[in-house]
């Protein structure tokens, strides 16, 4: 079965850091983009940050540069969000999805994991 699997979350204080996980197994990520989607209450889904397949191209969102850093070991079979200096407003499920794409975020999602939660909270 092929599905990806996160892991990583949990409660941090603001200014704290988390590194999140983002696994795959029955099938290898070396061929697809990968992206990093948040779900909070009352929000819109966000795309938080994506890493094309060979990891050349990356991509941001505007609230998290500087602060948040995406990576990609294939060898692992995984792909990593290093988050610093977290802030109550990046709390929220973030999930992964692994898709086409050549330029960075996936075009479309052809595998997602069930999430993990990052709560920002003193």
């Amino acid at each position: 079965q092929s599905q990806l699997a996160e892991s990583g979350g949990g409660l941090v204080q603001p200014g704290g850091s988390l590194r999140l996980s983002c696994v795959a197994s029955g099938f290898t990520l070396d061929s697809y983009a990968i992206g990093w989607y948040r779900l909070a209450p009352g929000k819109e889904r966000e795309t938080v940050s994506c890493i094309s397949y060979r990891g050349r191209n990356t991509h941001y969102t505007d609230s998290v540069k500087g602060r948040f850093t995406i990576s990609r070991d294939n060898a692992a079979n995984t792909v990593y969000l290093q988050m610093d200096d977290l802030k109550p407003e990046d709390a929220g499920l973030y999930y992964c999805a692994a898709g086409p794409g050549t330029t960075g975020c996936p075009l479309r999602e052809n595998y997602w994991g069930p999430g993990t939660q990052v709560t920002v909270s003193s």
